[in-house]
């Protein structure tokens, strides 16, 4: 069984690399679309790929500003806002403050130490320790790369371009070798 240092370590760059990959396919898929593509709403209830983007950026700026000596719930975000587009909320805006969000995300991870693994964090109040703060983070940003990408497939339809293992192909990529099989087009 490995020790708590390495442990830590490790699963410090698997979050890192996780936030990468998950990073890599919603911009892949964002790519895909078109700026009425990008805010198209499909109903009253649902949000944009524009308001998902906004709401991640709020997220991740407020979880890992000052990770681990403020609350991940800083004072000046405004969730209820991140799902409501003002006209100052342009397509290039948003991006900037996906690819900021994402930074301060990856710079927080590769600050730590095996030593913070230990330690307490909290949010919205409560405690969490480094690991339940990590998953929970991640497992939102997971959730709702999958909406962009369930959008983007819904609006271009025929014209996507999977971003992983398209129909029909698996058993052509299952005869792939591994290390081929991060050259192939559109896998993941």
């Amino acid at each position: 069984m490995a020790d708590i240092s390495s442990f830590a370590a490790i699963y410090y760059e698997e979050v890192r690399r996780s936030f990468r990959g998950y990073k890599r396919l919603a911009d892949g898929g964002m790519a895909q679309l078109s700026d009425p593509d990008f805010f198209h709403t499909p109903d009253g209830e649902s949000n944009s790929v524009a308001m998902i983007v906004k709401h991640i950026a709020g997220n991740l700026r407020s979880r890992w500003t000052d990770f681990l000596t403020t609350d991940g719930e800083k004072p000046d975000r405004n969730r209820d806002q991140e799902f409501i587009l003002a006209e100052a909320d342009t397509r290039p805006d948003l991006m900037r403050r996906w690819e900021e969000s994402f930074q301060i995300v990856l710079d927080n991870i590769g600050s730590l130490t095996e030593e913070d693994f230990g330690r307490t964090v909290t949010i919205r109040g409560g405690p969490h320790t480094i690991l339940q703060a990590m998953n929970r983070s991640l497992m939102h940003t997971a959730y709702h790369v999958g909406q962009i990408l369930f959008l983007g497939k819904y609006l271009r339809g025929s014209e996507w371009t999977s971003l992983s293992i398209p129909k029909g192909k698996s058993a052509e990529f299952n005869t792939m070798k591994p290390e081929d099989r991060k050259k192939a087009p559109n896998q993941p």
